[in-house]
Protein backbone atom coordinates (compact mmCIF):
# COMPACT_ATOMS: atom_id res chain seq x y z
CA UNK A 1 0.00 0.00 0.00
CA UNK A 2 1.30 3.16 -0.97
CA UNK A 3 -0.86 5.63 0.46
CA UNK A 4 -3.13 5.82 3.16
CA UNK A 5 -7.18 5.15 2.23
CA UNK A 6 -9.47 8.41 3.15
CA UNK A 7 -11.46 5.86 4.81
CA UNK A 8 -11.70 2.76 6.46
CA UNK A 9 -14.61 0.25 7.59
CA UNK A 10 -13.28 -2.20 10.68
CA UNK A 11 -15.81 -5.35 10.31
CA UNK A 12 -15.42 -7.23 14.14
CA UNK A 13 -16.77 -9.49 16.22
CA UNK A 14 -19.75 -7.68 18.13
CA UNK A 15 -20.09 -10.16 20.76
CA UNK A 16 -16.29 -10.11 22.14
CA UNK A 17 -15.72 -7.97 24.70
CA UNK A 18 -12.47 -7.26 23.93
CA UNK A 19 -13.17 -6.54 20.13
CA UNK A 20 -15.58 -3.91 21.45
CA UNK A 21 -12.96 -2.15 23.74
CA UNK A 22 -10.18 -2.15 20.97
CA UNK A 23 -13.43 -0.62 18.75
CA UNK A 24 -13.60 2.19 21.27
CA UNK A 25 -10.04 3.00 21.45
CA UNK A 26 -8.94 3.41 17.70
CA UNK A 27 -12.51 5.79 17.62
CA UNK A 28 -10.72 7.90 20.48
CA UNK A 29 -7.88 8.08 18.06
CA UNK A 30 -9.57 8.93 14.88
CA UNK A 31 -9.75 12.49 15.31
CA UNK A 32 -10.81 13.12 11.58
CA UNK A 33 -13.47 10.24 11.81
CA UNK A 34 -12.72 8.41 9.07
CA UNK A 35 -13.21 5.08 10.13
CA UNK A 36 -16.55 3.29 10.69
CA UNK A 37 -16.93 -0.20 12.44
CA UNK A 38 -19.24 -2.61 11.67
CA UNK A 39 -20.07 -5.98 13.44
CA UNK A 40 -19.82 -9.65 11.37
CA UNK A 41 -22.89 -10.33 12.92
CA UNK A 42 -24.55 -7.53 10.79
CA UNK A 43 -24.90 -9.86 7.40
CA UNK A 44 -25.37 -6.40 5.27
CA UNK A 45 -22.32 -4.75 6.70
CA UNK A 46 -20.20 -8.18 6.12
CA UNK A 47 -21.75 -8.86 2.19
CA UNK A 48 -20.90 -5.61 1.35
CA UNK A 49 -17.15 -6.26 2.39
CA UNK A 50 -17.65 -9.40 0.59
CA UNK A 51 -16.87 -11.47 4.00
CA UNK A 52 -17.86 -15.23 5.02
CA UNK A 53 -19.05 -16.09 8.57
CA UNK A 54 -16.13 -17.99 9.16
CA UNK A 55 -13.52 -15.43 7.72
CA UNK A 56 -15.04 -13.23 10.45
CA UNK A 57 -14.57 -15.58 13.19
CA UNK A 58 -11.01 -15.45 12.33
CA UNK A 59 -9.95 -11.95 12.03
CA UNK A 60 -11.01 -8.46 12.31
CA UNK A 61 -10.75 -7.36 8.79
CA UNK A 62 -9.84 -3.61 7.43
CA UNK A 63 -11.89 -2.77 3.76
CA UNK A 64 -10.82 0.37 2.10
CA UNK A 65 -13.40 1.96 -0.33
CA UNK A 66 -12.08 0.39 -2.94
CA UNK A 67 -13.07 -2.95 -1.91
CA UNK A 68 -9.67 -4.19 -1.03
CA UNK A 69 -9.39 -6.16 2.18
CA UNK A 70 -6.90 -6.75 5.23
CA UNK A 71 -7.24 -9.55 7.95
CA UNK A 72 -5.60 -9.18 11.12
CA UNK A 73 -2.80 -7.67 12.53
CA UNK A 74 -2.31 -6.06 9.18
CA UNK A 75 -6.26 -4.51 9.69
CA UNK A 76 -5.21 -3.30 13.03
CA UNK A 77 -1.62 -1.71 11.92
CA UNK A 78 -4.02 -0.18 9.14
CA UNK A 79 -6.54 1.24 11.50
CA UNK A 80 -3.93 2.65 13.48
CA UNK A 81 -2.30 4.03 10.24
CA UNK A 82 -5.70 5.62 9.25
CA UNK A 83 -6.78 6.78 12.58
CA UNK A 84 -3.04 8.84 13.56
CA UNK A 85 -2.86 9.86 9.78
CA UNK A 86 0.31 8.38 9.81
CA UNK A 87 1.95 5.35 8.11
CA UNK A 88 4.01 4.37 10.87
CA UNK A 89 2.36 1.21 12.26
CA UNK A 90 1.66 0.26 8.34
CA UNK A 91 6.03 0.49 7.95
CA UNK A 92 6.88 -1.25 11.27
CA UNK A 93 4.50 -4.40 10.27
CA UNK A 94 6.47 -4.05 6.76
CA UNK A 95 9.92 -4.73 8.42
CA UNK A 96 10.89 -8.42 7.89
CA UNK A 97 10.32 -10.70 11.06
CA UNK A 98 7.77 -8.16 12.41
CA UNK A 99 4.70 -9.31 10.39
CA UNK A 100 5.17 -12.58 11.24
CA UNK A 101 5.66 -11.81 15.21
CA UNK A 102 2.37 -9.55 14.97
CA UNK A 103 0.58 -12.09 13.39
CA UNK A 104 1.58 -14.66 15.93
CA UNK A 105 0.39 -12.39 18.93
CA UNK A 106 -2.96 -11.50 16.88
CA UNK A 107 -3.63 -15.36 16.75
CA UNK A 108 -3.07 -15.71 20.05
CA UNK A 109 -5.40 -12.55 21.28
CA UNK A 110 -7.54 -14.57 19.33
CA UNK A 111 -7.56 -17.45 20.99
CA UNK A 112 -7.68 -15.68 24.44
CA UNK A 113 -10.04 -12.79 23.88
CA UNK A 114 -12.85 -13.98 25.76
CA UNK A 115 -10.27 -13.77 28.45
CA UNK A 116 -9.13 -10.18 28.14
CA UNK A 117 -10.62 -7.29 29.59
CA UNK A 118 -13.49 -5.48 27.38
CA UNK A 119 -16.59 -3.92 26.94
CA UNK A 120 -20.28 -4.50 27.16
CA UNK A 121 -20.23 -5.94 23.70
CA UNK A 122 -21.37 -3.78 20.49
CA UNK A 123 -23.98 -6.76 20.05
CA UNK A 124 -25.48 -6.61 23.70
CA UNK A 125 -25.52 -2.46 23.40
CA UNK A 126 -26.71 -2.72 19.22
CA UNK A 127 -29.04 -5.61 19.14
CA UNK A 128 -30.44 -4.27 15.97
CA UNK A 129 -27.48 -4.06 14.14
CA UNK A 130 -26.52 -7.66 15.02
CA UNK A 131 -29.63 -9.51 13.61
CA UNK A 132 -30.81 -10.32 17.31
CA UNK A 133 -33.92 -9.10 19.53
CA UNK A 134 -33.16 -7.33 22.33
CA UNK A 135 -32.80 -9.46 25.30
CA UNK A 136 -31.19 -12.19 23.17
CA UNK A 137 -27.48 -12.95 23.04
CA UNK A 138 -25.27 -12.20 19.61
CA UNK A 139 -24.12 -15.26 17.70
CA UNK A 140 -20.69 -15.45 19.32
CA UNK A 141 -17.47 -16.12 17.07
CA UNK A 142 -17.11 -20.21 16.96
CA UNK A 143 -13.70 -19.57 17.98
CA UNK A 144 -14.65 -18.41 21.40
CA UNK A 145 -16.60 -21.25 22.20
CA UNK A 146 -14.71 -23.57 24.72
Amino acid sequence: MTRLPERLTIIFDGSCDFCTRSVRWITALDRGRRISFAPFQDAAARTAAGLSVPQCEAAAWAVTPDGRRYPGAQAINLAFAVALSLPLPLWIYGVPGSHQLQDAIYAWVVRNRHRLPGDTPYCAQHPERCGVSAGEPAPRASCLRA
